[in-house]
């Protein structure tokens, strides 16, 4: 399948790219290779391949969550910039 630089100057004036004539040349080349690479491999038969998104199972790893003392509130504030009472006191962001 052979893509021209035509084509090539479509594509980058729809993604508002200014490009070289040198860069449309190798561009165009590189997207050349890319299809015919995409070619041969639709030439493989894959009926007996399932379909995947990653090439490694995925699995969660999770933990029993276990209930542990907390960080005492006095540690906890310490280094605040400013709190009151049991709270962190931060720049009001919402008006209204």
């Amino acid at each position: 399948m052979a893509i021209t630089t035509k084509e090539v100057e479509y594509v980058a004036r729809l993604a508002r790219l200014r490009l070289s004539e040198d860069e449309k040349e190798r561009i165009t080349q590189q997207l050349d290779q890319t299809l015919d690479y995409v070619q041969q491999l639709n030439q493989l038969d894959t009926k007996d391949v399932p379909p995947t998104s990653h090439v490694l199972e995925l699995k969660n790893v999770w933990r029993e969550d276990q209930v542990q003392p907390s960080l005492p509130l006095t540690e906890t504030l310490a280094n605040a910039p400013q709190s009151k009472d049991e709270f962190f006191v931060v720049p009001k962001v919402i008006e209204g």
